[in-house]
C-alpha cells in the first residue's frame, strides 16, 4: 500500500513539475525577471557600473591612420592614373573621458562634453610622425575651387607660383594630422583677415571636445539609455530617422544598451560625417569568450539618392555623387572633402579603378560593431572611414595641368576598441549566471521528465512482479 502511494505520488509530481516548467518557458518568467533586472541596473546614475563605464570607458580605444603616398605626381598632372602606396598604421591611444557632467530634468537626462586626447604609440606603429607623405595639396585645391572666377583667382595663382605650391606636395605625418602653417594660406590672410593660416586633417581636434552632448540616462525608459538627445544644441531628430532604434554613441567608446535583438538597427553618431549612420545584424560570433552579435552598416548608408533618398543632404549644390561617397564639404569649411569606406570598399568600382593601389577587402575595410546581446555592451568595434579630396582640372590654374577628374584618397582611419581582459571575465560571469537563470525552466522540465521515467519504471516492475506474487495463491 505504501509502495503504491509513493509510486502514484511520483507520477503526479512529475506531471505537476512538467506543467510548471512548460508554463515557465511559455510565459518566459525567468527571462523577463532577468531582463527587468538589467533594465533597472543599466542607468546613468552616480554609483552604478553603467555610469562608471560611460564616464571613463575601461577598454583602450586606438586610432590608426593610414596614408596614401603618391608615387607619380608628374604623370598624374599629364592625365595618367595616380599610383599610391599605403603607409602606416600610425597608431595613437585615444583618451575620451566624459567631462562637465550635469544631470538634468530630474535625472532623466545628462549633459557632458567628450574631449579626445591622442598619444602616439610607436610600438604599435609602422613608421613615425616625421615620415614624409606626398599627397594632394588640400589647402591649395580648396582655394582654387572656392575662388575660381573671382578677383582672387589671379592672386592665388601668382602666390602659388611664387611659393612653389602645386596640386601635390609633401608634408610630415604629424603636420598632416595635427596642423601646420600653410604658406599659401598665410599670404592670402592679408586679403582675407578671417582666414586661419593653419591646416591639418585633425587640426584643433587633439585635447579638445566637439561640443556638448545631452544624453538620456535611461531612468525613465531603458530604451533611451545613453541615447543622444542634443548635440551642440541641435536635436537628434535632425540627424537621423525617427523609427525605433537603439543608439550607440560613436563618441564614448564602449557604451551599451541593454538587450539587443537581431532585428534592431543600431545608430552610430559620427562627427566625422556630421551625421549618424545605422548598422544592421550580420552574424553571431565570440569575442574573448563573450558571445556577440556583429552589426555592420549596409551599403545603402553610402548609396546614392536613387537607392537611399536620405542621402540627399549630401548633394552639395544639387550635385549628387555616386554610391559609396558622401560629400562633407559643408562640414569642412568648404574644403572639397569626400568621405568613403577605405579603399572605396562598397563604392562604385570606377573609384577604385581610377587609383592604382586600391585593394578593397571586407575584413580590413568594413566598419563593424560587436555587441553582447544580453547586456548590450560593445565588446569590439572598428569605425573605418577614408578621407578623399575632389580633384579636377581648372583652366584658370596651370597648377592643375591636365589632371583627370578624380576622387583622390588622402588617408583612412581605423578607430577601434576591444574589451579588456578584466571586463571580459566579468561579462563572462554575468552571461554564465544569466544562462543558468534562463535555463531554470528547462532544468525543471528535465526533473519532471526524470520523475516520469522513474514512475514508468516502477509501474513496469510492479506489473512484471505481480503474477509471481499471485501464483502460490492460485496453486493452493
Amino acid at each position: 500500500m505504501m509502495k503504491s502511494c509513493c509510486t502514484y505520488t511520483t507520477g503526479v509530481l512529475s506531471i505537476i513539475i512538467l506543467i510548471a516548467g512548460i508554463a515557465m518557458v511559455v510565459t518566459q518568467v525567468f527571462q523577463n525577471f532577468l531582463n527587468n533586472r538589467i533594465k533597472r541596473e543599466v542607468v546613468l546614475e552616480n554609483g552604478t557600473e553603467a555610469f562608471a563605464a560611460w564616464q571613463d570607458p575601461p577598454p583602450p580605444v586606438y586610432m590608426q591612420f593610414y596614408f596614401f603616398n603618391l608615387t607619380n605626381p608628374k604623370e598624374v598632372l599629364s592625365g595618367e592614373r595616380p599610383a599610391v602606396v599605403e603607409l602606416g598604421p600610425y597608431t595613437y591611444r585615444e583618451y575620451r573621458p566624459m567631462e562637465g557632467i550635469n544631470f538634468m530634468d530630474n535625472g532623466t537626462k545628462v549633459a557632458a562634453v567628450n574631449p579626445k586626447t591622442y598619444v602616439f604609440e610607436p610600438n604599435m606603429s609602422r613608421g613615425s610622425e616625421d615620415d614624409i607623405i606626398r599627397t594632394a595639396n588640400i589647402p591649395a585645391m580648396t582655394l582654387m575651387e572656392r575662388f575660381q572666377g573671382t578677383w582672387l583667382e589671379r592672386i592665388i595663382s601668382d602666390l602659388m607660383i611664387s611659393e612653389g605650391e602645386g596640386l601635390f606636395g609633401t608634408r610630415k605625418v604629424g603636420e598632416l594630422l595635427w596642423g601646420y602653417e600653410d604658406p599659401l594660406l598665410k599670404l592670402l590672410k592679408k586679403f582675407l583677415p578671417s582666414l586661419d593660416p593653419n591646416f591639418g586633417l585633425f587640426y584643433k581636434m587633439n585635447g579638445t571636445d566637439d561640443g556638448e552632448y545631452v544624453f538620456y540616462t535611461g531612468k525613465q525608459n531603458y530604451q533611451d539609455f545613453a541615447r543622444v538627445d542634443l548635440w551642440r544644441g541641435q536635436s537628434s531628430l535632425d540627424w537621423w530617422t525617427t523609427d525605433q532604434c537603439n543608439m550607440i554613441n560613436g563618441t564614448n567608446g564602449a557604451t551599451f544598451h541593454p538587450i539587443i535583438a537581431k532585428t534592431e538597427k543600431l545608430y552610430i553618431f559620427s562627427s566625422d560625417l556630421c551625421r549618424s549612420i545605422y548598422a544592421t545584424f550580420e552574424s553571431e560570433l565570440s569575442v574573448m569568450g563573450v558571445p556577440a552579435y556583429r552589426f555592420v552598416p549596409p551599403s545603402t548608408v553610402f548609396a546614392n539618392t536613387t537607392v537611399n533618398p536620405d542621402n540627399a543632404g549630401f548633394c552639395v549644390g544639387g550635385n549628387c555623387l555616386s554610391s559609396g561617397l558622401l560629400n562633407v564639404s559643408v562640414c569642412k569649411q568648404g574644403a572639397p572633402i569626400i568621405m568613403s569606406s577605405p579603399h572605396f570598399y562598397e563604392a562604385d568600382e570606377k573609384f577604385a579603378d581610377d587609383i592604382f593601389g586600391m585593394r578593397p577587402t571586407k575584413e580590413e575595410h568594413q566598419t563593424a560593431i560587436d555587441i553582447n546581446p544580453l547586456t548590450g555592451i560593445v565588446v569590439q568595434a572598428a569605425k573605418r572611414l577614408q578621407v578623399n579630396v575632389y580633384i579636377e582640372k581648372l583652366s584658370a590654374f596651370s597648377q592643375t595641368g591636365d589632371v583627370r577628374t578624380l576622387v583622390y584618397p588622402v588617408m583612412y582611419i581605423n578607430e577601434s576598441v576591444l574589451i579588456d581582459e578584466e571586463s571580459a571575465k566579468k561579462l563572462q560571469g554575468v552571461v554564465t549566471q544569466a544562462n543558468v537563470v534562463i535555463n531554470v525552466p528547462f532544468i525543471i522540465i528535465g526533473l519532471g521528465i526524470l520523475l516520469g521515467v522513474v514512475f514508468i519504471v516502477i509501474i513496469c516492475r510492479q506489473e512484471r512482479s505481480a503474477p509471481e506474487e499471485r501464483q502460490p495463491l492460485l496453486s493452493s
